[in-house]
C-alpha cells in the first residue's frame, strides 16, 4: 500500500510517530535515538523511519513546513497507516518575555490565521486543542527530568514573512506563547479522525528580543523535546 506522498507499506509505521518539520531532524532522531531504525518512506525527501526506543516501536517522519504540508502527511498517517498518536517536535518563536530561547513549550491549544478549518463546514469558530493524555504525559516527564517548560496557546501562522508587523504583539497580548506553523492542522486532523496529537516545540528564536539559534543548532540539538516525545511513546505502548 502507498499514498501519493508515502511509499511505506501498511504496518511500517508504529502507533506513535514523532513529526519534526525538517527531514534532517527526522534522520538525526532515527540515527541517534532509535535502535534498528529502518527507512520506510523517502518520497520528495520526506524521510520516515521506524525503529525501537527502550524496546518499543516508534516512528519519526518529517512534516515539511506549514499547515498544508503537515495537513497532508498527518492525515495520511492517521487515515491510511493506522497511526494513533502524532507528536510534533519542532521549533517556535517566543512572543512572551518570560519564555526564553531553548525553553520548551507544550501547545495546549493552537490559534491560527489559516483557513484550514473551513473544509469542515463549521458555522462558527473552532478551537484546536492537544490530546489531554499526551499533554499530561509530557508535563509529567518534563517535571521528572527537571526540564523548563511552558504550557499554553501556540499560534500556527500561515505566513513566515508578513506585512503585519504588529501581529506578534497582538497575539502576545492574548497570552499566546510562541509562533510556529503546523500545530493547528495537526490538531484538527486528529480531532476529525479521532486520533491523538501534541505539539512540543523548542524556542529557537525570540521575536521580542531578536535572539536566535542557528539552523545547525535547530537541526541537530534541541534534544530535550525529543526525549520527552520518545518517553511519551514508551508510555503509550
Amino acid at each position: 500500500m502507498s499514498t501519493p506522498h508515502n511509499s511505506a507499506n501498511k504496518g511500517d509505521f508504529a502507533k506513535t510517530v514523532l513529526m519534526p518539520g525538517d527531514p534532517l531532524r527526522a534522520k538525526m532522531v532515527a540515527e541517534k535515538f532509535l535502535d534498528d531504525a529502518k527507512l520506510v518512506n523517502n518520497i520528495r525527501g520526506i524521510n520516515g523511519y521506524t525503529g525501537k526506543y527502550k524496546g518499543v516501536d516508534v516512528s519519526v517522519m518529517a512534516s515539511g513546513m506549514g499547515i498544508p504540508s503537515i495537513g497532508i502527511y498527518s492525515y495520511e498517517l492517521f487515515k491510511f497507516y493506522d497511526v494513533d498518536n502524532i507528536i510534533r517536535i519542532g521549533s517556535a518563536g517566543a512572543i512572551q518575555p518570560d519564555i526564553k530561547v531553548r525553553d520548551i513549550v507544550f501547545g495546549m491549544g493552537a490559534c491560527t490565521n489559516s483557513n484550514y478549518v473551513s473544509q469542515y463546514g463549521i458555522n462558527g469558530f473552532y478551537s484546536p486543542i492537544a490530546s489531554y493524555e499526551l499533554l499530561a504525559s509530557a508535563v509529567e516527564i518534563a517535571r521528572e527530568k527537571g526540564i523548563v517548560y511552558h504550557v499554553g496557546n501556540l499560534l500556527s501562522s500561515d505566513t513566515f514573512y508578513s506585512d503585519d508587523t504588529s501581529a506578534a504583539v497582538t497575539w502576545g497580548k492574548m497570552g499566546v506563547m510562541a509562533i510556529e506553523m503546523e500545530a493547528a492542522a495537526l490538531y484538527m486532523n486528529a480531532a476529525r479522525l479521532k486520533k491523538n496529537a501534541l505539539a512540543i516545540c523548542t524556542i529557537s528564536d525570540h521575536v521580542l528580543t531578536g535572539e536566535e539559534t542557528t539552523a545547525e543548532e535547530r537541526q541537530s540539538t534541541f534534544t530535550d523535546m525529543i526525549e520527552i516525545a520518545l518517553n511519551i511513546a514508551v508510555r503509550k505502548k
